[in-house]
């Protein structure tokens, strides 16, 4: 005959003490705190570049170093911008700008233009008036 084994019967755990409980929820609540504040802090910063934004980079060609900007402003040959991204950051004067492979001076907000750049940029960068 076999033996049968008896089953190991673990202790249930004790709920925490309520000294434990309280300092954590002060620690999240001074966590808050602080958070709140450097979201406040950060936020008019983030208003005037909102303000600056031309459009956003939806394609890039290597060969010729052009990209496809979607743009949300009007821009015109000559003006100044800005590439920010992840791993992107430079500026340089406007020069050359297409739609459908016809060079064009002014492009308005809505419309998809190729534009030639002096550095790499990537998909989602953002493109904004210097």
């Amino acid at each position: 005959m076999a033996v049968k084994k008896k089953k190991k019967i673990m202790p249930k755990k004790k709920a925490p003490k309520k000294k434990t409980l309280k300092k954590r929820m002060v620690k999240k609540k001074a966590l808050k705190k602080v958070l709140r504040k450097k979201r406040v802090a950060k936020t008019p910063g983030i208003k005037k570049a909102k303000e600056n934004i031309i459009g956003e980079v939806t394609h890039y060609f290597p060969k010729v170093r052009a990209a496809v900007i979607k743009l949300k402003a009007a821009l015109t040959t000559g003006d100044v911008v800005k590439i920010k991204g992840h791993t992107t950051d430079f500026k340089q004067t406007v020069t050359s700008m297409q739609i459908d492979l016809v060079p064009i001076g002014q492009a308005k907000k809505g419309q998809e233009i190729g534009l030639l750049v002096d550095s790499r940029v990537r998909q989602h960068d953002i493109v904004y008036k210097a």
